[in-house]
């Protein structure tokens, strides 16, 4: 929550806009001295006056005529080319039980909040006591994100062709098509993220981030993803001491898989990893991987009550601003909106994405295919020539691999974004799901088909280490303290500079979802070919040691501040850990039967080939029978988690009730 410094924090931001200008509140709750500035509204540099006065009474309006109910000023020019927005006390306690926000009662528990019981919550008289930063920027985009045109209209100042407003047309879209607004968002308050810059990405020590100050100031969403990569990252620790005394400490213990060129099997060095070293290293990433995912789960159920997601409905929520359908009412919700019939849906999932989404993995597979046969044809060129030509020719598919795979990737996440689209959501969780699930696929695919290559697994991994770091920490750094300095001093020189509309020039947040494919391949790396290079995790831990830090570090520095939808877990991306746990069973049990030295000890034991694919087999299925018993032992969240989660569903029950028999 914030803090005392933090209600200065926003005295100071505040002194730029005149307390004067910002919308008039009626309603005697609503009144405040000073109003925090939230979101920015950017315009077009040519927005007329009159399309800009329109669009401030619209955000001013009550709701009841078709309003948003919000606070609105017009920057330091009744002309200029931005509005900036904040909300009323009311907007946001009604705003905060339709998202389905717990918050402290006068007991000190987390319970469902409740307008109409609202006097009995903690700090419920100042909303920034009560709702973090997050929280209230998310409320502001969501409240305008909802605004809808009650008749057919026209906007003033624009044009008739593009400036006609249909009927219940979302008004922001519209505008955006129209090229009034140019973008929208939340506004950095500069002296709490210094204070959190300090703490996290500042200070000394390796391990811990303040989880907290990083919800209230980010989002939970935000607050999710730092909390996964340090909970990760502290669990690579037990698998990296394996590794090592793998590597040094056994007899023979650093050697790598080799597979021959152009045939079906594979070589070790002399001194590789024992029989017994393979097996003990795929046995423990099966069940590294479970207790990971399993311990994840209740550390996520218990970072969801504490910051008040645990109860969230979105399902009720009005439609996300991309929906579209014929107008009607919600029969769930009686509230008149698009509505999209669910068949139709299913109908475009069912015959268009899903063929779609196998062309594209049929084409992932015939890029393996062809590197592989390539690398062969090339490696036997070069044995039978020997010639410098023939040695160089040697990286031509690896490099060729490499340019189609980045190629096709772009086109795959292009694609899946319009299928996505195209299906028409209702929900914005139901959008990002879909969209990551079609990702997820070409990642799986991807990662299972890299087994064919396990003995390239060692210079792929060291080389995407070096490359992201590069990218991520390198290049940002350098950007920010040498390239961007000078503009960044004259800006603090220049004492009547705009502090708000400099925000601008920051380029906008690209969001989480590389940074979850980057985790995800990791995963993949170490839970399915760690038997083969027992030093992944070491390299992986060394990795992320640096990637906490330069994540904290762009996301503070270099991007202007993401709105964050409170979230209650990571949604599609723990499902997606999941399944890589399942498939590296299947990955490990392939390894290993493929392993020379394991195939000369089953052999040494009268084993035969037939036999040996029917023991891989068993053993398959009994390592899946052992993870899905201990997924199964171990509970997705805590006892107290859980009460807590029931008692918070039975008060929400009773103040249901009360508020039917009141009316």
């Amino acid at each position: 929550m914030t803090s005392l410094g933090d209600k200065g924090s926003v005295q100071t931001q505040t002194k730029v806009l005149s307390q004067d200008s910002w919308t008039q509140v009626s309603c005697p709750c609503c009144v405040s001295k000073q109003v925090e500035p939230l979101v920015l509204i950017q315009l077009s540099d040519s927005v007329q006056p009159v399309t800009k006065r329109w669009l401030i009474s619209l955000i001013e309006t009550s709701k009841r005529h078709g309003g948003a109910a919000l606070l609105a000023h017009p920057g330091e020019d009744e002309c200029g080319d931005v509005v900036v927005v904040s909300a009323p006390r009311c907007t946001f306690l009604k705003a905060t039980e339709d998202l389905g926000l717990c918050k402290k009662y006068h007991n000190e528990d987390m319970v469902a909040f409740s307008y109409h019981d609202r006097d009995n919550f903690s700090n419920v008289d100042d909303m920034q006591e009560f709702l973090t930063l997050a929280e209230r920027q998310y409320i502001v985009k969501n409240e305008l994100d909802s605004l809808q045109a009650q008749k057919k209209q026209r906007i003033p100042g624009i044009p008739e062709a593009p400036g006609v407003l249909e009927a219940w047309e979302n008004i922001c879209q519209k505008l955006v098509r129209a090229g009034v607004i140019k973008d929208i968002f939340p506004l950095h308050d500069q002296q709490r993220l210094n204070d959190l810059g300090r703490r996290w990405y500042s200070k000394k020590q390796i391990w811990g981030q303040p989880l907290d100050a990083i919800q209230s100031y980010f989002g939970s969403t935000v607050a999710f993803y730092f909390s996964f990569l340090d909970f990760y990252t502290w669990a690579l620790v037990p698998p990296a001491f394996l590794g090592l005394v793998l590597t040094f400490l056994l007899p023979g213990g650093g050697g790598v898989v080799k597979e021959q060129a152009g045939e079906g099997a594979m070589e070790e060095d002399d001194d590789g990893p024992s029989v017994s070293g393979h097996m003990v290293q795929a046995v423990f990433s099966m069940l590294w991987s479970t207790l990971f995912i399993e311990l994840w789960k209740r550390r996520s159920s218990s970072l969801s009550h504490r910051w008040g997601t645990l109860n969230l409905a979105e399902r009720f929520a009005g439609p996300r601003p991309g929906f579209h359908g014929t107008l009607g009412l919600n029969p769930e919700t009686g509230r008149l909106e698009p509505l999209f019939p669910e068949w139709q849906r299913q109908l475009r999932v069912g015959l268009v994405s899903l063929p779609l989404v196998g062309l594209l993995m049929g084409l992932v597979v015939l890029g393996m295919t062809c590197f592989y046969h390539g690398e062969a044809l090339v490696q036997g060129f070069h044995q039978d020539s020997g010639s410098l030509f023939s040695g160089v020719l040697l990286y031509m598919p690896s490099m060729a691999h490499i340019v189609y795979t980045n190629m096709l990737g772009n086109v795959y996440h292009a694609v899946a974004m319009q299928l996505t689209e195209w299906e028409n959501h209702r929900e914005e969780s139901s959008f990002q799901n879909h969209h990551t699930t079609k990702v997820l696929l070409y990642v799986t695919i991807y990662v299972c088909l890299l087994s064919i290559f396990a003995q390239r697994l060692a210079s792929m991994l060291i080389g995407n280490q070096l490359v992201n770091q590069c990218t991520e920490v390198v290049v940002p750094f350098i950007v920010d303290r040498f390239l961007s300095a000078p503009h960044k001093k004259e800006q603090e020189d220049d004492l009547e500079m705009d502090k708000l509309r400099a925000q601008r020039s920051l380029p906008p947040y690209p969001g989480l979802f590389a940074e979850y494919i980057e985790l995800l391949l990791q995963f993949g790396y170490l839970s399915l070919f760690s038997c083969v290079y027992p030093l992944t995790a070491v390299l992986l831990l060394l990795n992320n040691i640096t990637e906490i830090r330069g994540d904290a570090y762009k996301i503070c520095k270099l991007f202007r501040k993401p709105f964050s939808a409170p979230v209650s877990n990571m949604g599609v991306w723990q499902t997606a850990f999941e399944v890589l746990g399942f498939v590296s069973v299947m990955s490990n049990c392939w390894l290993l039967l493929l392993s020379p030295r394991v195939q000369e000890f089953c052999l040494e034991g009268g084993i035969s080939g037939k036999n040996i694919i029917l023991v891989a087999i068993l053993v398959e299925h009994v390592l899946i029978l052992v993870k899905m018993v201990l997924a199964f032992m171990i509970p997705d969240e805590p006892d107290w988690v859980r009460i807590k989660r029931e008692q918070i569903e039975f008060n929400s029950m009773q103040a249901l009730g009360q508020q039917v028999r009141m009316i």
